[in-house]
């Protein structure tokens, strides 16, 4: 049996939309119906729900906390593997962070999120909600991004707004 552990700090994977307002918002956590629709065999998932924030109002003390929870976790000996949703827009930011300042983790340590939304048509949330927790089953230890079935690992990973994806200095040289 493996043993994950989910930290869900918001971005857009978890934004709900809210009918009075007509916005969308990190009102609350949608964690518990996304992993609903996952089949999971032999994996139990324990859910921390740390932050409920768009990536771009993260403050330094918010990642101190994210890293904070990280270490605490994996002090844990039954873990086999962290998850953290996180907001695109600053994931790379706090991916760094993650490299910088646990310099060798025991276990893969997955950030991911989402382009649009889990509530919206033609989100890529469940699909990379799900690569990320397969992904600490099959890397090696360290910290990464998934996403679009593909595993970065950091450091050097950032966003490629173009693109609508994540990318590395390597992808640059292949194009």
């Amino acid at each position: 049996m493996r043993h994950i552990t989910l930290i869900s700090t918001g971005g857009t994977i978890e934004k709900t939309y809210d009918e009075r307002a007509g916005t969308l918002s990190n009102a609350r956590s949608i964690v518990p119906r996304m992993l609903r629709r996952l089949k999971i065999v032999d994996t139990t998932i324990n859910t921390v729900q740390l932050l409920s924030k768009d990536s771009l109002d993260l403050t330094d003390q918010d990642r101190q906390r994210i890293a904070h929870t990280v270490i605490t976790v994996l002090d844990q000996p039954d873990c086999d593997g962290i998850v953290i949703l996180h907001g695109t827009d600053t994931l790379a930011v706090t991916g760094d962070l993650l490299e910088q300042n646990i310099s060798t983790p025991r276990v893969p340590i997955i950030l991911t999120g989402a382009m649009r939304p889990y509530e919206m048509k033609r989100s890529d949330a469940l699909q990379n909600l799900n690569e990320a927790i397969f992904a600490t089953g099959v890397l090696a230890p360290g910290v990464y991004c998934v996403v679009h079935g593909r595993a970065l690992r950091f450091p050097g990973v950032y966003k490629d707004h173009a693109r609508g994806t994540f990318a590395t200095a390597d992808d640059e040289k292949r194009s």
